[in-house]
């Protein structure tokens, strides 16, 4: 299992070391030299997991120095700065390889996953009530069925990702927004898996079921893929493809049981850190999406 921590300190700490492995010290070379890159990652850190604003973790750490300590902060960086290097620090690309710096550190000399789960989840665009939720799912009173369900969610982002059953910690992730069908995102995330690592099987609930995927993991990433053949109408004919008719016939309760784990990577997220996005444009989620999961990996 994963070991998380809620100490300031700590965390600040390891994003730290992440982002010193997987950045440079200074975006440019005529930088100002106040702050270096891995430092602005942890203090970005530190906001996220204690849910603050940029004005709220700058004053934190001027109300507590011994904070910024850690990581040799000998002043504390404006506001205006955090939001600037949040916004150059997890452009596509970047953010990708914080997440397998992460994923270096926790793994240690590990390079062998044995199984690893795919899901996906929905996220909020804003801080609901879910007493409104409730409110909404009865339809209006005027109705001639005021129990009628009516549309609560038209679109909200989504979050899909690739995680290790033993650990916890995740592997590949890839925003995006909904409703839309999981079985796209199944090549993506294990396209982004990071280099030199070897997984062996990854675990999917029916949402990723096409004889598509079956062929891409084995044929062209050598990974055992085991997912229910559930996709399309009740019937008692096998199902179509070959490695969906191989499911049908081997898959079993003790190979597909531990696909509950990224459920609990889920769960864990949301949380900790709440389902709520610090923004509401389509354009900012992404990378709010992609900030939140580098930063909470293992």
């Amino acid at each position: 299992m994963s070991i998380t921590s809620h100490s300031p300190r700590k965390v600040m700490l390891v994003a730290w070391k992440i982002g010193t492995d997987a950045l440079s010290a200074y975006s440019h070379p005529n930088s100002p030299k106040k702050f270096t890159q891995p430092q602005l990652f942890a203090v970005l850190a530190l906001k996220v997991l204690l849910s603050l604003d940029y004005r709220g973790v700058e004053q934190l750490l001027r109300d507590f120095p011994g904070i910024g300590e850690v990581i040799g902060l000998t002043t504390v960086p404006d506001h205006s700065t955090l939001q600037k290097a949040a916004q150059r620090l997890f452009r596509c690309g970047r953010d990708e390889k914080l997440l397998h710096a992460c994923i270096r550190l926790m793994m240690g000399r590990r390079r062998h996953i044995r199984r690893g789960a795919v899901d996906s989840s929905g996220l909020e665009t804003r801080h609901v009530s879910s007493y409104f939720v409730r409110r909404r799912e009865r339809g209006p009173k005027g109705a001639k069925n005021p129990l009628y369900q009516t549309t609560t969610y038209r679109r909200f982002p989504k979050l899909s990702l690739l995680c290790d059953c033993a650990t916890h910690l995740i592997l590949a992730a890839r925003p995006g927004r909904g409703p839309r069908p999981d079985q796209p995102t199944f090549g993506p995330l294990l396209d982004r898996l990071p280099h030199g690592f070897t997984l062996h099987s990854v675990l999917g609930d029916a949402g990723f079921d096409s004889e598509a995927n079956h062929v891409y993991a084995r044929e062209e990433h050598g990974i055992v893929s085991l997912i229910p053949p559930l996709i399309g109408r009740p019937t008692n004919k096998p199902p179509s493809g070959y490695y969906r008719r191989q499911m049908r016939r081997v898959l079993g309760p003790s190979q597909y049981g531990q696909r509950w784990q990224s459920e609990t990577v889920f769960s864990m997220t949301k949380r900790n850190l709440t389902c709520e996005l610090t923004t509401r444009s389509y354009s900012s989620c992404l990378p709010t999406v992609s900030r939140c999961t580098g930063l909470t990996a293992g």
